[in-house]
């Protein structure tokens, strides 16, 4: 009577379980729990290396874009400033011509210009309150993940 070879001989073992299909040692269903235990745990490794080295390229992209990005508004904040005092210096000295006084005129500018900072200041402080952080688009993916393992119990 000739025996089959198993897992250590060379040829898989071949077996019929109530189905015309056969299976073979490659099969899942015929791995030992610790088997499976292992498997699990290297996919999921390899999964999370893979996931992070995602996320990795994702915020080094937008970092780049960030970054190109902020140096335009700092140019763009510099020519402002310039733009800004020399309206003010404008509008003083419009200010000063009608009223005779250049303290007076530079004072009136000076509280319309701290109304205006206070209004924007409020509007602003409510709108960072609102926002919400970005997520890069592989925490999306990783909770994709999550629930697809979930479903496969």
């Amino acid at each position: 009577m000739a025996v089959p070879a198993g897992p250590s001989g060379s040829q898989p073992v071949t077996s019929t379980s109530g189905g015309s299909r056969p299976v073979t040692s490659d099969d899942p269903r015929d791995a030992s729990f610790g088997e499976l235990v292992k498997q699990l745990s290297s996919d999921t490794s390899t999964l999370i290396r893979q996931e992070m080295a995602l996320a990795r390229a994702e915020l080094k992209e937008q970092g780049k874009k960030a970054g190109v990005g902020a140096g335009m508004f700092g140019a763009a904040g510099l020519l402002g400033l310039g733009a800004f005092g020399a309206l003010t210096a404008c509008l003083i000295a419009l200010l000063a011509t009608a009223l005779d006084h250049t303290w007076l005129a530079a004072l009136i500018v000076a509280i319309v210009y701290a109304a205006i900072a206070g209004v924007l200041a409020l509007q602003g402080k409510n709108k960072i309150k609102d926002a919400t952080p970005p997520a890069p688009q592989t925490v999306e993916t990783v909770k994709e993940d999550v629930e697809w393992a979930k479903t496969r119990r």
